[in-house]
């Protein structure tokens, strides 16, 4: 069993119980940050792929960025999630969001200069806003109560909706001012994520004080343990074993959580806007489908957090599984002229991932010591992102060999496999004690 054991969120170093104001304080200034790095985010990977075969004249290497933007966010995640375990979040959130203002500053210089080498360098380096993004969710919950980690979660991820949604209305405004000053109009909406980019880690900066990370391990090191006070003592015996192994089971479990996640919601999106426009369907019908997709990521994300902390991580995770299954079969049965019949598939698409993404996040964080916690996140993170990226060039393959069904249907039966990695997690514990009906962690 580790050491590090965590106060209770709330408590004095007494004892005493006291409003945890910092919690709430981290909360709102995580979101404020979210809703500014949403809008960087959004607007720049819109027009990414449209400014590539823009300036190489074709559209055969346009998907590149994306791959690079992709590889560029698995690095960045793996080096903040270091950086924060070493200075903790603020120090590590900062620098992945002023390396994105960098790299949408490169992806601006390298349309005016025509010089692609740099843009295609500059979009990897442009990966580590979102990489951060998503790092910042684990922020969240440092200081939140083990019962309100779900909802602490969600509630920084729902914050980037306003960001996501905004960005890519101001599409065409930036891609008018950029031409008034001479910069190609395309590399306009990398103006605004450069300036959102930096705005955010501005915000974290001077306002994320105390570090929650750090005040966490302060905490930790204040607080008198009760006996079987320790949070991942008690995540372990949830699912029975001994605390060492079973922490490892539970980050095996909650990576795989999000990495199928990912991968599945990455290959059946990508693919759809393709499948419609196959089919006959316009631009702008198959860019409605893909919002409401991703309305359904994000919004839905209070929803995800009251479920983890209602029923405990292990059963909404399997909730999300099956909610992806549903969402490959829709996708895949539905009529390829039925926009309704998409959009429901890619709604249930998102809010599958919705529920995986954040009781994977609240089981991760749960589980693992505070002394190796933001060091595990990052590489946690790095795998998601390689899913993604996985997800994301498998599934044009799959197309292009077989059907969209076949993909759709494929993601679906991919994301059961979060069954048996709970059912192997949950097997010491019906063999310790015979009690198969007990709320895993």
């Amino acid at each position: 069993m580790h050491d590090d054991t965590e106060a209770a969120p709330g408590l004095s170093s007494d004892g005493a119980a006291v409003p945890d104001l910092q919690q709430r304080r981290t909360v709102v200034v995580l979101v404020l940050a979210q809703v500014l790095s949403g809008a960087g985010l959004a607007a720049g990977i819109t027009v990414g792929a449209l400014l590539a075969a823009d300036m190489l004249a074709t559209t055969a290497y346009a998907g590149l960025p994306a791959a690079l933007f992709t590889a560029g966010s698995a690095a960045a995640a793996l080096v903040v999630g270091r950086l924060s375990q070493r200075w903790g979040r603020r120090a590590g959130l900062t620098f992945g969001y002023l390396t994105g203002a960098v790299g949408a500053a490169g992806v601006v210089l390298a349309a005016v200069a025509d010089a692609v080498v740099l843009l295609f360098v500059a979009f990897a380096v442009y990966g580590a806003g979102t990489a951060t993004n998503l790092q910042a969710r684990y922020a969240g919950a440092d200081l939140a109560s083990p019962r309100h980690r779900g909802r602490a979660v969600s509630t920084v991820l729902v914050a980037t909706t306003v960001g996501a949604v905004a960005g890519p209305n101001l599409v065409g405004v930036m891609g008018d001012l950029a031409a008034g000053w001479g910069i190609p109009p395309l590399a306009g909406p990398f103006l605004l994520g450069g300036v959102a980019y930096a705005a955010a880690g501005v915000v974290l900066w001077v306002l994320l004080r105390p570090d929650p990370l750090l005040l966490a391990r302060e905490r930790a090191a204040q607080a008198v343990p009760e006996p079987g006070a320790s949070e991942v003592a008690s995540a372990a015996q949830a699912v029975g074993g001994s605390t060492g192994r079973q922490v490892s089971r539970n980050v095996l479990l909650a990576g795989t959580i999000m990495v199928l996640t990912q991968g599945v919601m990455v290959a059946i999106m990508t693919m759809t806007p393709v499948h419609m426009e196959q089919h006959g369907h316009a631009v702008a019908t198959a860019g409605f489908v893909i919002a409401v997709h991703v309305g359904m990521m994000y919004l839905p994300s209070p929803l995800s957090g009251w479920l983890t902390d209602r029923f405990g991580p292990v059963r909404v995770a399997a909730a999300a599984a099956l909610t992806l299954l549903a969402a490959g079969l829709v996708s895949a049965l539905v009529p390829p002229s039925s926009v309704a019949g998409i959009a429901v598939g890619l709604g249930l698409l998102g809010l599958g991932w919705s529920l995986g993404l954040v009781s994977g996040t609240a089981l991760l964080t749960t589980s693992v010591p505070l002394d190796v916690r933001a060091r595990t996140q990052g590489a946690v993170d790095l795998a998601v992102a390689l899913a993604a990226a996985a997800g994301g060039l498998g599934s044009g393959f799959v197309v292009a060999g077989s059907s969209f069904a076949v993909l759709a249907l494929g993601g679906g039966l991919l994301a059961l496999l979060v069954l048996p990695v709970i059912a192997l997690s949950a097997r010491p514990r019906r063999a310790a004690t015979g009690d198969s009906s007990r709320r895993g962690p």
